[in-house]
């Protein structure tokens, strides 16, 4: 090959090289901005039998196709929130249910639905380890290609955490993080499990839990919890955040009546 050859041959490539970069942005700059990015962090550990997942599946896809839902996201400032959700068990246990999803009208929030009620369970055991299910959460807005006002890690679960490092240690890195972590206690098996999710798993400006007596009222639960993390406004100072989620909420359930 002479000189002249090698040269052409070395530009070509060069300049279909830097096509291909012009042609792929970074991940920042192809970044949707939403109103919030939600992680939904579902228990599947073994004290999950089929027929209480089966009760939080149901509760889930029943929320998502829930009108006060849906005029929760409409009252945003973007009108829309991206949404992911994973099955948790043990520190490395979690399963991917719903990648990362934009849903701003009926359509795509039925999509989230219907993806939750036709994915069938993918753990069965292995622990309880919510601070594996809140170092997934971390990694897993690192991915994201949306830019929410908000990220908010929402973690549902009948037990403390048993598996792996300390929850209240996980849960303060993703605060530090500006990650805000709300909870979903479900007392069917430890009564004072709401308080344990107080003191080392919920965290940041405006964290909250449901509480959920057991299993059948945790579709209630959900529901409830969804329209309030969605109804938070995350511009506003905590007091006035507060009072906007509260009159969100109530103009929902008004809706729904």
């Amino acid at each position: 090959m002479t000189w002249h050859n090698f040269r052409a041959i070395w530009i070509s490539a060069c300049g279909s090289a830097l096509l291909l970069l012009a042609a792929c942005p970074g991940p920042a700059g192809a970044q949707t901005t939403v109103d919030m990015e939600l992680l939904l962090a579902v228990d599947a550990s073994g004290s999950v039998d089929a027929t209480r997942f089966e009760l939080q599946r149901r509760g889930y896809v029943a929320a998502f196709r829930s009108p006060q839902v849906l005029q929760a996201i409409a009252g945003g400032g973007k009108q829309s929130i991206a949404v992911s959700m994973f099955q948790w068990t043990g520190p490395q246990l979690q399963a991917e249910i719903v990648p990362w999803t934009v849903i701003k009208d009926e359509a795509s929030a039925n999509s989230v639905a219907a993806l939750i009620e036709t994915t069938p369970r993918k753990l069965f055991s292995g622990g309880t380890s919510i601070s594996g299910a809140i170092d997934t959460a971390m990694r897993w807005f690192r991915q994201s290609p949306f830019k929410g006002e908000r990220r908010v890690i929402d973690i549902s679960g009948d037990g403390a955490n048993n598996r792996g490092r300390s929850a209240a240690k996980a849960r303060d890195e993703a605060v530090a993080a500006d990650i805000v972590i709300n909870g979903l206690p479900i007392l069917a098996w430890e009564p004072d499990l709401d308080y344990y999710y107080k003191q080392n798993v919920i965290g940041g400006p405006g964290a909250f839990m449901v509480v959920a007596k057991d299993f059948d009222t945790f579709a209630d639960a959900i529901l409830k919890k969804l329209i309030i993390e969605i109804a938070m406004d995350g511009r506003a100072k905590p007091p006035e955040r507060e009072h906007a989620a509260n009159a969100r909420f109530a103009a929902a359930i008004q809706y729904k009546k």
